[in-house]
């Protein structure tokens, strides 16, 4: 609860800083990503958009990014699912949170969600809860990090990033499986 409550308090100083927000984040591990996501999915972005909220100094902008899901793998996301992120444009105004992700319709992703719609980015650890699909020299999909290196590693996140993109990317279903097991893993050590 004090994370969640930090992360809160600076999500509110964020929006009071002005339009170039700047963010530190330590990487968490891959099982830091796996225990904290209420919702990892598989979707492809359908519609990104931007708007103007709030009044006087509280004024800010926010993005509204709706995937389709393809592949539910832990939480209970539903068909489509809706992100609500601190920054955007809106006409030639533009406030951006530094590192984190931005999204385009057509983007693949695997996504690591916590706290949608009251942390000012939705993902754990912000850009390190975005993975992208890509296909590789085979047609196969490949899972790349928010930074675009192949993901070659998961027991390497959030310790030692040149070694987690050190060997060819990961096939999805391969990743779909380390989360999976994870999740058991971490079901089991709750049971008394």
């Amino acid at each position: 609860m004090k994370k969640f409550s930090q992360l809160l308090i600076f999500g509110a100083c964020l929006i009071f800083t002005g339009a170039a927000l700047a963010t530190t984040v330590i990487p968490p591990s891959f099982d830091e990503l796996v225990s904290r996501a209420q919702m990892i999915f598989q979707g492809s972005v359908t519609d990104v958009r931007s708007e103007w909220t709030g009044e006087g100094a509280q004024r800010h902008i926010l993005s509204y990014v709706t995937l389709k899901v393809e592949d539910a793998i832990k939480g209970n996301p539903g068909s489509t699912v809706t992100l609500r992120m601190l920054g955007g444009t809106v006409g030639g105004e533009t406030m951006e949170v530094t590192d984190a992700p931005k999204f385009k319709v057509g983007d693949r992703d695997i996504l690591f969600v916590e706290n949608n719609g009251t942390q000012f980015v939705p993902l754990v650890g912000i850009m390190h809860g975005r993975f992208r699909l890509k296909q590789d020299a085979a047609g196969q999909d490949a899972v790349f990090t928010n930074e675009g290196s192949p993901l070659s590693d998961v027991s390497k996140l959030g310790k030692n990033e040149e070694v987690v993109s050190a060997g060819h990317a990961m096939s999805k279903q391969e990743f779909r499986q380390a989360i999976q097991a994870k999740e058991q893993e971490q079901a089991g050590q709750l049971k008394p």
